[in-house]
């Protein structure tokens, strides 16, 4: 009976000793996982998702310029002739039938041109839009590097650039160019190469060249005066920007990027994540 009693004691402090161990073990791996997830929210709805080393060349932030060419995984896939699909083209006119442009950019251009008419502006056009490499190579050959990039180095090899006209003035002078530039950030378009800029984005004084960033990025670069360059390097060091803009509060972050890896965002909240073609992504949090 002593014996049974002795046994009995044994298997019962050996099943106490497991239980608070198993625990432990647990806890000190979820650690290990959180320490090598970036995290954008430490909030207990977190959804972790993976990031690879190709999204660095694809978003509405990637930078391309003489340095940065434009990579193919970067290239937007849903361009298409606007000429050819006329039902896009609204409230503007196209310098002819050529026009491509990606078609949530064409969206988002009809939406401020709509806006910019209930203002008495209404002379659009699109005189450029997305270039192969082959007509973007011509164009460099017909007009040299003072006036044109390289194929590949040119932000209208990727779909996210258009050159915006007046029928009625240049640009600098019409009062779509002077509209944009007062109101073209509020619907997610900069003007890319600005007068003031000349000496960080490397090209001359362009009215006409708009670039599709999105919100609140747009917003943000028209309130701290920054080119595209300018405001990547803002975000690399400042690594976490938070803003509002027409009532919707943003969380932007910058993440540098080696390898595949994972990113923590908000469960209960939408993200977007755009790479910027150099080192990393910038995650966008909001509503």
């Amino acid at each position: 009976m002593k014996k049974w009693v002795f046994w009995l004691v044994i298997i019962v402090l050996l099943g106490y000793q497991a239980f608070h161990q198993e625990p432990e073990a647990a806890n000190g791996d979820q650690g290990k996982e959180n320490n090598e997830a970036h995290s954008v929210n430490s909030g207990s709805n977190n959804l972790t998702v993976g990031v690879t080393k190709d999204q660095i060349y694809q978003g509405n932030l990637v930078l391309i310029n003489k340095e940065y060419p434009v990579h193919q995984a970067g290239m937007q896939t849903d361009v298409v002739n606007l000429f050819q699909h006329k039902e896009l083209v609204k409230g503007f006119g196209l310098l002819d039938r050529t026009v491509q442009l990606s078609q949530r950019v064409v969206q988002s251009f009809s939406t401020m041109v709509a806006a910019a008419d209930k203002e008495g502006v209404s002379h659009f056009m699109i005189n450029s839009g997305y270039r192969t490499n082959k007509e973007q190579s011509q164009l460099y050959k017909e007009m040299g590097p003072d006036y044109a990039l390289p194929a590949g180095y040119s932000e209208h090899n990727l779909g996210l650039a258009l050159d915006i006209g007046s029928s009625q003035k240049e640009m600098s002078q019409a009062p779509e160019g002077i509209w944009l530039t007062k109101n073209a950030s509020m619907y997610g378009f900069i003007l890319r190469y600005p007068k003031d800029k000349t000496a960080v984005t490397g090209i001359q004084y362009e009215p006409w060249h708009f670039r599709y960033v999105g919100l609140p990025h747009s917003v943000i670069m028209q309130q701290k005066n920054l080119s595209l360059e300018q405001y990547l390097d803002y975000l690399k060091e400042q690594k976490s920007v938070s803003t509002t803009v027409q009532g919707v509060k943003y969380e932007i972050s910058y993440y540098p990027i080696s390898k595949n890896t994972t990113i923590q965002v908000p469960g209960d909240r939408h993200y977007e994540i755009s790479g910027n073609n150099m080192d990393g992504v910038i995650v966008t949090v909001f509503p």
